[in-house]
């Protein structure tokens, strides 16, 4: 699919929304980078050197999520820094993906990435409540490149 009808079809102020909401309840951050054009074809690899070009690691507790979706390569993965990997295993990232790719395969793109924030949202802030001072330190609008 090419990157502007999956653009199209993507209800960015849906994911805006649910970014924030997520947000409002722990000191973790979470993006949505949307590829363009062609890549690579390790979607993981990419989405892990996106997240350090996108300086999602300079998180005061290394508690950044990064949402990353190629649609013209029909790739995604979700990378988190090394504060959520010792919290949430294996099982978590596994469970995320398996929702995410059921939705894509239906082509309920925005479900797709608002389940996986709102999940991401849900183990944030169990493990990185959010505190007094604590403050937006990622936008939260959908990054494209």
């Amino acid at each position: 699919m090419r990157t502007k009808e999956f653009l199209s079809r993507l209800n960015h102020q849906r994911i805006v929304a649910a970014i924030r909401t997520a947000e409002a309840k722990t000191s973790g951050e979470i993006r949505v980078y949307i590829q363009r054009g062609e890549m690579e074809p390790d979607a993981l690899q990419i989405a892990q050197k996106k997240f350090a070009n996108l300086g999602m690691e300079k998180t005061a507790q290394r508690n950044a999520i990064l949402i990353f979706v190629a649609p013209r390569a029909r790739k995604f993965a979700v990378v988190g820094d090394e504060g959520v990997h010792q919290k949430c295993g294996p099982e978590f990232w596994q469970r995320l993906v398996d929702r995410m790719q059921r939705h894509f395969q239906d082509e309920e793109f925005s479900n797709a990435v608002v389940e996986a924030i709102e999940n991401a949202g849900t183990l944030l802030a169990k493990h990185f409540p959010r505190r007094k001072g604590d403050r937006n330190e990622l936008t939260d609008d959908v990054l494209e490149g």
